[in-house]
């Protein structure tokens, strides 16, 4: 038989030790980096595609102004990749689709995503009321499964009781549009993603009945240390709800 070695209680502890250890001196060094270059640091934020076209531009801009020598890296990927990788300090902070969680993190729900439907003005028909049971009926192209924004629409229809089989499934909203647009299918997309001055001249949009939310939210370690470039970085974070 092959036995797999499993860590103990005070394996764990350990391992947990050393990572806010890990995290106390990167922190560190950041702070003394600053000292001696005048510069605000390093922030990796990690977020989702959507979030990441169609959130993060004007609120980069904003923080960019604010410090203007601070230095951003950002990740994309599934809710449960980013938050593994802030879970193991591979990242700092994230914006990600509820539901997260994990061990010694600290998640704060800042910003309610809407989501529509959305077809072509010259193919398949939308109704004015959109219900569940109206999109079952329809060609609906989907996000891939295994992300939170593809779960929160199965849950749309299971709530429904409906079980919808898409015509297609892609990981990119912007082939979604591109597919839509041409004809292929109708979509359920978040709002944020259709703000295109392009968008709605070629495309009919209609709200959910009943309306579906996405709640987006910040992820960071508890234990992290909110260098001055991390905490402007989660201050911007926070106003993105005020923006929107």
């Amino acid at each position: 038989l092959c036995r797999r070695a499993t860590p103990t209680a005070a394996g764990l502890e350990l391992l947990d030790h050393a990572a806010r250890i890990d995290s106390a001196v990167t922190a560190a060094l950041e702070q003394l980096a600053h000292y001696r270059s005048g510069e605000v640091g390093r922030v990796r934020l990690g977020t989702g595609a959507t979030a990441a076209i169609f959130r993060l531009p004007q609120m980069l801009r904003r923080l960019r102004q604010r410090l203007p020598s601070l230095e951003i890296t950002i990740a994309t990927g599934n809710t449960s990749d980013v938050v593994r990788a802030v879970q193991d300090n591979a990242l700092d902070v994230a914006l990600v689709t509820l539901p997260a969680g994990g061990r010694n993190l600290e998640v704060t729900p800042v910003l309610d995503d809407e989501f529509v439907a959305v077809t072509s003005r010259e193919g398949v028909k939308l109704p004015a009321r959109v219900t569940p049971d109206v999109m079952a009926r329809l060609p609906v192209i989907m996000f891939e499964p295994g992300g939170q924004t593809r779960l929160v629409t199965d849950q749309w229809f299971f709530q429904g009781g409906v079980e919808l089989r898409p015509s297609m499934s892609l990981g990119s909203v912007e082939a979604i549009k591109r597919l839509v647009g041409v004809g292929l299918g109708c979509a359920i997309l978040p709002a944020v993603a259709l703000r295109e001055p392009g968008d709605r001249a070629h495309l009919v949009v209609r709200r959910l009945s009943p309306r579906l939310y996405r709640k987006l939210a910040i992820v960071v370690r508890r234990d992290k240390v909110l260098q001055r470039g991390l905490r402007e970085t989660v201050k911007a974070l926070r106003e993105l709800a005020e923006k929107s």
